[in-house]
């Protein structure tokens, strides 16, 4: 059995399974090719049925299957498998959805003109020859082929222990390479992957990064990762996205593809397609899905590439037999491997020509010696008794050679002409030509490689073309977020500690006095404490009352419905026992902090960091700004919060029996408004508080009033010229509120008691928030029953500071207040709608406030002291 074993491993390593390095062939396509060499089927000739192909394959040369030769001989014609086809099939010979061809009694073959490249010159001594199975003929050990097949179509193979995986390159890239190692044989691997960038695979598409690549020429193994092309469409009438693909990765079933996408929308395991179809044809691949007006395409494709072979892993192994023994090959010795076996070709044609020509040579010196004495010559003959005598008198007279004489006596009388005899003079100069060339290349490695170059740039010339898949820098892995549409999303905090997210989309705009709409059911003993607006994409820096900073990611917040509780922020954070998270800032993105001391980077290095730096913080702002309700403030730098631990890091100092309410990103030249319940507020420049690190505890940033505290603290970022003009919208507990010019609060100093922003009288109630609001933006409001509305800024009325607002929301009773603001960065098409209001569930609208109610036509009063 070991015995046995080891001839049955050695015959599929050797013999069926493995290419050889030279030609780039297994011992079928070998035999396939030359029996269809032998058979005269050449690309100028007829077709010819395949049926007959395999049978003169399966007599001579192939003792298996016939299946196995037909399978072989239709891969060689099948566009989609091979980079440049060596059989020309005519019939069906399958489809790249996998469709099988049609028996061999139906189709039609014959040689593509690049086979004949492929056995250019095997009648010539060019390669060595071994008996076929039954000793009945011969066979080639290996083809004489002009170019580099092993790389321009590949090959893979499974043998026992083994197995190999080359994919297929560009014929002119390679040829290009092949050059460039025989002109510089020391040549490194980065000099030839300038030539060679990677494979260039028949099926086209994308391949993503140059690592796999390099490994894979460097080693002989490694992995592609290659990518179907997709591109997004938007229906000009509908305006609906499909996401259509015309290239797919090497060796994927199109049909099999299709299939695995329909079978995981079935199965909700992919969501956002509404219609998947296949549009290909003759004239190319196009396969459409279509994506839900409601879905984001780029993220519908993105869930396709994580989870379809419309991006798949090709791992390269340069396996091949080399000099009898399976080896692993890298890409220089590969090119080196094929430039040998040039070498050895053309030196064997050079030698076989040569002695083609000396024997021409020698005829043409006896017939040049027979025309000089023509009349003796004649004369002898016609003497001569027999055809052997008149040979030896020739050959005793002349001196000529038995050949020689031969020839005299076979030419025919014709020759004599004075035509004629000047054709044999020309030749014997011609042949005499050839023979000091042939002596040539012969004698001069550097000529050699002359004719070898030669050949390949011939090679090109006929068949190079554009290269089909494009190659792409290093892209990340798909995170989680390429997974996961981007959009806005409201948060929501509850007093108990329960957070849930809900797509902006969700709540419809309303005109301000409306009852609002339920944002989350109240619990006993709990309401809602705060809400805000963010992408899903965004980090979240979350703060607590007791001054440490947590990291989370608006996507890992649950989703839930709008009456639905949530999850506990314990769950998603490690808060201490006690702690309550005291505001949450959503972040894009957040900059990497400059190295210090060892790990000081080199200028270069240096440089880059800088403006990545400079970009973040042109994107997000350069400081986190804090606020605590006994009206201490504080700056550090955002980058000092890019890296927090699992159980949160201090974000600053907090004194027995303070708090941290407020987080925010400052720039330069930045203001900053502080708000306190009492309905007092301060602006002073940002530039009053000098930056701190993450342990400090702040400086004082307003003088508060006995039972006075802070609720709010705005950063006013600078106005642009030409930019509208932001007012300051104020909010009570009570659903009171609104709008004030921001230039009615002037600039001064940190410290002060401020100005006066809102009455408290006890129909407002204290100040729950202000915030800098746009008329282009909206607004949220929620109690602490789980009411919310969303209206219009742009509703609220504009009057002076000194004043006490008119309704925004409508509450139930005392218990009732409203508990957070939030801005909307961008309205809805709803919130356009003048005069459209939305009933809060089972309660009629409510336009505006009563003009009874106190407050309903206010107007500025009082002073500012």
């Amino acid at each position: 059995m070991r015995k046995s074993y080891l001839d049955y491993s050695m015959s599929v390593i050797i013999g069926r399974a493995l290419p050889d390095a030279r030609d780039g062939l297994k011992p079928v396509h070998r035999r396939i090719l030359y029996a269809m060499h032998s058979e005269g089927l050449h690309h100028n000739k007829r077709y010819s049925k395949c049926a007959g192909v395999v049978g003169e394959v399966l007599k001579k040369y192939h003792p298996h299957g016939d299946s196995a030769v037909y399978d072989a001989l239709v891969r060689l014609a099948q566009e989609w498998n091979l980079r440049y086809p060596l059989i020309d099939g005519q019939g069906n010979f399958g489809s790249v959805d996998g469709d099988p061809a049609a028996a061999y009694r139906y189709t039609e073959s014959r040689l593509e003109r690049l086979a004949d490249f492929l056995l250019a010159d095997i009648d010539k001594e060019t390669v060595e020859w071994g008996p076929n199975f039954d000793d009945s003929t011969v066979e080639p050990l290996v083809l004489p082929t002009r170019f580099p097949n092993l790389l321009v179509n590949g090959s893979s193979g499974i043998a026992v222990g083994m197995a190999t995986s080359i994919p297929p390159h560009n014929m002119g890239e390679v040829i290009d390479a092949a050059i460039h190692v025989i002109e510089n044989p020391k040549c490194t691997l980065p000099e030839l992957m300038r030539f060679v960038p990677g494979p260039d695979f028949p099926t086209a598409g994308i391949i993503l990064g140059r690592d796999g690549i390099r490994k894979a020429y460097e080693t002989g193994r490694g992995n592609i990762t290659v990518r179907a092309r997709a591109s997004v469409e938007v229906h000009p009438k509908t305006e609906r996205e499909s996401i259509v693909v015309t290239e797919i990765p090497y060796q994927v079933n199109k049909a099999k593809l299709v299939e695995h996408i329909a079978d995981l929308v079935r199965e909700k395991k992919l969501e956002g397609i509404s219609d998947l179809r296949d549009e290909s044809s003759r004239e190319g691949m196009r396969v459409v899905i279509e994506v839900k007006r409601d879905a984001v395409a780029q993220v519908v494709l993105n869930n396709l590439y994580a989870h379809t072979a419309l991006q798949t892993g090709f791992g390269v192994t340069l396996l091949a037999i080399d000099g009898g023994q399976p080896r692993i090959l890298n890409l220089k010795q590969l090119l080196e491997r094929f430039v040998a076996h040039r070498r050895d070709v053309v030196t064997r044609r050079t030698r076989f020509e040569l002695k083609q020509a000396r024997a021409r040579e020698h005829i043409l010196l006896g017939l040049q010696i027979a025309l000089d004495h023509i009349d003796e010559i004649i004369e002898l003959i016609k003497k001569a008794e027999n055809r052997d005598a008149a040979r030896d008198g020739l050959m005793t007279r002349f001196g000529l050679s038995e050949l020689q004489a031969k020839a005299i006596l076979e030419m025919q009388l014709q020759r004599l002409t004075g035509l004629e005899r000047q054709k044999i003079l020309d030749e014997l100069a011609e042949v005499q030509k050839l023979i000091t060339r042939l002596k040539e290349i012969l004698g001069s490695e550097k000529v050699l490689f002359e004719v070898i170059v030669g050949e390949l740039r011939e090679v090109k010339q006929l068949f190079s073309d554009e290269r089909r898949t494009e190659i792409q820098s290093a892209q990340a892995d798909l995170e989680l977020e390429d997974l996961i549409a981007e959009e806005e999303m409201v948060v929501t905090v509850s007093h108990a500690g329960y957070v849930k997210r809900n797509p902006v989309s969700l709540y419809r705009a309303q005109r301000r006095g409306g009852r609002g709409k339920t944002g989350a059911v109240a619990r006993e003993e709990d309401f809602l404490e705060s809400l805000f607006v963010a992408s899903t994409h965004s980090y979240l820096l979350v703060f607590s009352d007791k001054g440490k900073v947590y990291w989370l990611k608006v996507h890992a917040i649950p989703q839930a419905g709008r009456s639905a509780r949530g999850k506990p922020i314990v769950n998603l954070v490690q808060l201490s026992p006690g702690e309550k998270v005291a505001a949450i800032l959503p972040v894009r993105e957040l900059p990497e902090p400059p190295a210090s001391g060892d790990e000081a980077l080199d200028q270069e290095a240096a440089e880059a960091s800088q403006q990545a730096e400079k970009q973040a913080v042109a994107a997000t702002g350069e400081f986190v700004f804090l606020a605590t309700q006994r009206g201490l403030i504080k700056k550090t730098r955002l980058d000092a919060f890019s890296r927090p631990r699992t159980a949160g890091i201090i974000a600053l100092g907090i004194e027995e029996g303070d708090a941290l309410i407020s987080a925010r990103i400052c720039g330069p030249g930045a203001h900053v408004l502080l708000s306190t319940a009492g309905g007092m507020a301060i602006r002073f420049d940002e530039s009053d508080v000098r930056p701190m690190g993450r342990g400090a505890y702040g400086v004082k940033g307003i003088s508060l009033e006995d039972g006075d505290q802070v609720v709010s603290g705005e950063v006013l970022a600078p106005v642009a010229e030409g930019e509208p003009a932001p007012t300051i919208l104020t909010v009570t507990a009570n659903g009171y509120g609104k709008r004030t010019e921001l230039s009615e609060y002037r600039v001064q100093s940190r410290g002060g008691k401020g100005l006066i922003t809102i009455k408290t009288t006890e129909r407002n109630g204290p100040v729950v928030s202000a915030a800098r609001v746009l008329d282009s933006e909206e607004v949220m409001l929620i109690t602490n029953k789980g009411m919310l509305i969303r209206m219009p800024a742009k509703g609220i009325s504009v009057i002076g500071r000194n004043t006490q607002g008119v309704r925004l929301i409508t509450v139930e009773s005392r218990e009732e207040q409203v508990v957070g603001v939030a801005r909307v960065a961008e309205t809805s098409p709803e919130a356009d709608q003048a005069g459209v209001a939305e009933p809060a569930e089972g309660a009629a609208p409510v336009e505006s406030a009563p003009a009874d109610e106190p407050g309903a036509e206010d107007t500025e009063e009082g002073n500012e002291e």
